[in-house]
């Protein structure tokens, strides 16, 4: 049995202010092993290289391989992570993918969680890392927003995390607030299975263009913020740093 697995379960948006908003849809995610991507030996998934389900290692960190990148940024941050690395994201399916934000779960030697990587991306094709400690149980910690996301909403906001890390279910649950308090929430809890090739192919079948449908609702949902009247803020470019 691989410690890589994969994640069924939902996504939900809550908009709380000035106008309420929610979205809600059923997604599934993988979590990869660093460590294991060399070893997977799998029909429908393939790593590096096109597949009816694939995961590249160049759609993630600073597009060469994960795991020096991986420990790269925990330096930088003057965190140990010694042991495994284990990401949870969406593959690409017949070629493309949108990961609005990936998980790295980043374990010391002896099996206990040290820290964890948010890697954010935004419509513009831009990515950057928060790099935050862990601790044994649910995950707390929060961090101020420096990079941009979305049109509708400002910059001087404060993510706050809480995480059920990868277990026979996961969950990533995110607050964000403004100086007037609570804005928006963010969830995905999903359920592990196996990552076998049966497994994918129910996740092919029973989520049908997926990644697309991903991005078709990113850009969806912002026509219906427009129609209630929300503001748009500019574009704010990402700084040459990748970890904040």
């Amino acid at each position: 049995m691989t410690a890589s697995a994969i994640y069924t379960g939902m996504v939900v948006h809550k908009r709380l202010r000035p106008k309420r908003h929610k979205l809600r849809y059923r997604v599934f995610a993988l979590l990869l092993d660093l460590d294991e991507l060399p070893r997977l030996s799998l029909r429908w998934l393939a790593v590096n290289r096109w597949g009816l389900l694939s995961f590249r290692e160049r759609d993630h960190g600073d597009g060469g391989p994960l795991r020096p990148w991986v420990a790269a940024r925990l330096v930088e941050a003057g965190m140990v992570a010694d042991g495994p690395v284990r990401m949870l994201c969406y593959p690409r399916m017949l070629g493309y993918v949108f990961n609005p934000l990936t998980v790295y779960f980043c374990y010391r030697a002896d099996g206990s969680l040290s820290a964890v990587i948010h890697e954010v991306h935004n419509t513009h094709g831009e990515r950057h890392a928060y790099v935050l400690p862990a601790g044994e149980g649910i995950v707390r910690h929060s961090c101020a927003k420096t990079f941009f996301v979305s049109p509708f909403m400002p910059m001087d906001c404060v993510y706050n995390f809480t995480i059920s890390p990868p277990a026979q279910d996961v969950s990533v649950a995110i607050l964000e607030t403004d100086p007037a308090g609570p804005l928006l929430t963010a969830t995905f809890a999903g359920d592990r299975s196996e990552l076998t090739d049966a497994a994918l192919l129910r996740a092919v079948l029973a989520h049908p263009l997926m990644t697309l449908k991903v991005t078709a609702a990113i850009h969806w949902e912002a026509v219906k913020l427009l129609l209630k009247g929300l503001r748009v803020y500019p574009h704010t470019p990402k700084k040459q740093s990748t970890i904040g």
